[in-house]
């Protein structure tokens, strides 16, 4: 088993094409074309099923508290995207391949202020600049047929059942997983550089995630969870806050205030 799941790394590494905007190695095997599309027809998908909020004030809200985050992006990345808020009381945001946000009125309740607010979008901008949706495609892909090639390999076995089920939970959590992990944790740093370049309160993403966890109820051990815990999703924050501040990292211009 522990052979099998370093195999599934090592191939990972030795077919790591990419680069994430941190520096991070990526295996990515799905174009940003064809992504691009998947974002936008499920973008459409919804919708068409979720209701969209009528309530003008609160779009005007979340598009102003956007607009400087996506003013701040790399010149390819800061025209054409679709803002969206969505009537529901989930506590969640989106952004998809193909420039696509959505944004649950529910997170509003959590969030206080437009400073929170825009480390959500900044954050989710981020996911979709360092091209995690193709990163997740491919981990699974490659995922999925290293265990029908392994399945083919030890047919007949006597502990063919054991082999074929261990490598699941061998992906799971060896790599699926943490992947996830550090999915989160690379979109943190990069929305904070955008929230720090936009002019916004970089503090007050660390805020955000101590809202975020009064309102998370019972969570998993951070080793079998996609998402960091809140307590280390603020630590690096708080680390990387110091660490742009000391690279000089300044607000790019003055935004225009925002108000619900």
């Amino acid at each position: 088993m522990k052979n099998i799941t370093l195999l599934f790394f090592v191939v990972l590494t030795l077919v790591a094409c990419a680069k994430s905007p941190t520096g991070r190695s990526q295996f990515i095997i799905v174009g940003a074309e064809q992504m691009s599309k998947m974002g936008i027809e499920s973008f459409d998908n919804m919708k068409q099923e979720q209701p969209v909020s009528t309530d003008k004030k609160l779009t005007a809200y979340v598009q102003c508290v956007a607009d400087p985050i996506l003013k701040v992006l790399p010149a390819e990345w800061q025209n054409d995207w679709e803002i969206v808020v969505f009537d529901s009381e989930q506590i969640n945001a989106f952004a998809l391949p193909g420039r696509k946000i959505g944004v649950y009125t529910g997170i509003l309740q959590v969030t206080e202020n437009a400073d929170q607010l825009a480390a959500i979008v900044g954050h989710e901008v981020g996911h979709v600049i360092a091209n995690h949706g193709a990163e997740r495609v491919s981990q699974g892909t490659a995922a999925q047929k290293i265990a029908q090639g392994v399945s083919v390999l030890t047919k007949g076995s006597e502990y063919h059942k054991e082999i074929s089920a261990g490598l699941g939970i061998g992906a799971q959590y060896g790599v699926l997983m943490p992947f996830s992990r550090l999915h989160e944790s690379e979109a943190d740093v990069l929305g904070l550089q955008y929230l720090m370049l936009a002019g916004y309160k970089p503090e007050e993403s660390q805020k955000l995630w101590q809202n975020m966890a009064k309102v998370g109820g019972k969570r998993q051990m951070e080793i079998l969870s996609t998402h960091p815990a809140p307590e280390t999703r603020i630590n690096n924050l708080g680390k990387h806050i110091k660490k742009y501040r000391a690279q000089g990292i300044k607000p790019l211009f003055k935004r225009a205030a925002c108000s619900k």
